[in-house]
């Protein structure tokens, strides 16, 4: 196992605890910080590949809150649920 693969599995454990508040606020302060293109390269890769973490982590949340309202409320979203989905890409 190198020494990169270490922080990459601790990383992604703490990642799968944050909630979709948290995980977001960090991907919005990543985004920033690449912006601002004061990085050098390895520190940038690593935001990166953080922010990809932070980014699956939001999707499994999100998805995870659809399927729930789904559940709850199957006949009174229905067809209008998957309407205002293809209305927001």
């Amino acid at each position: 196992m190198s020494p990169r693969s270490k922080p990459k599995t601790k990383t992604l454990a703490v990642v799968t605890e944050l909630s979709f508040e948290q995980a977001f606020e960090e991907l919005e302060q990543i985004v920033r910080r690449l912006e601002e293109g004061q990085l050098s390269l390895d520190d940038s890769l690593a935001l990166f590949e953080r922010g990809q973490s932070l980014a699956a982590r939001c999707g499994v949340l999100l998805e995870t809150a659809e399927l729930k309202i789904k559940k709850l409320m199957p006949d009174r979203l229905g067809d209008d649920f998957e309407d205002f989905e293809e209305a927001e890409t």
